[in-house]
């Protein structure tokens, strides 16, 4: 039998957005909308997707008597993505045909470094450390913040941070996508979740040649 042939890089598509903006329902539709193209398709999150990013995760997230430096969050951010750049995303380039992140670097630059304040640091330590990983296109999901915070059941410690943090977390994420349009594109993630796939399909429509057809 053929030896398969090797598959070219992958298209790598990073879903960001405020909290409550809907990620985790954008996602299964942008999974579903590719493997209907018949298109191999890995979904991963950010911190997580490994054994070590996932206790990582546990630790970020969890809201019990954890006082964690702005410093330590971002290093821990930082761990969890070479764990996993290194353990499975770098080889998985060559493996399959479209690989889906549930947030990546532009998350570490908005909340660690526009939204705690860790600027400067924060952009170097994520040029570094992302080790020349970079997305093709991202999809930011953007959504009124206090709309967004009424979505969520259970907020975990980053959740549960003041007003005044997200709305930085939002400033944030628009100064990006204002830096780089190219790559960052920014959906309304307001109304239903019918009217919201409908925006992130007419993008993938619009960006299909220079993403889906390398």
């Amino acid at each position: 039998m053929a030896e398969k042939m090797k598959k070219s890089k992958a298209a790598f598509i990073t879903v960001e957005g405020l909290e409550g903006c809907g990620k985790s329902s954008v996602i299964r539709f942008l999974e579903e909308f590719f493997k209907k193209k018949k298109l191999e398709v890995q979904v991963y999150r950010e911190p997580g997707s490994t054994k070590i990013g996932e206790e990582i995760r546990k630790i970020l997230l969890e809201k019990k008597d954890l006082e964690l430096s702005s410093y330590t969050e971002l290093l821990l951010y930082l761990a969890a993505r070479t764990q996993l750049i290194e353990e499975r995303l770098s080889k998985d380039l060559s493996r399959f045909d479209v690989i889906i992140c549930d947030r990546f670097y532009d998350s570490t630059l908005v909340y660690q470094g526009y939204a705690l304040g860790l600027g400067r640091v924060v952009e170097q330590a994520v040029d570094i450390f992302s080790l020349g990983m970079k997305p093709d296109l991202t999809l930011f999901l953007d959504v009124d913040v206090e709309v967004g915070l009424r979505r969520l059941k259970a907020p975990d410690r980053i959740e549960s941070r003041p007003l005044p943090f997200h709305k930085k977390l939002r400033t944030g994420f628009l100064k990006l996508a204002k830096a780089e349009p190219e790559r960052i594109k920014v959906i309304d993630a307001s109304g239903s979740l019918d009217q919201i796939y409908q925006r992130v399909k007419e993008v993938l429509i619009k960006e299909r040649i220079s993403i889906i057809n390398k």
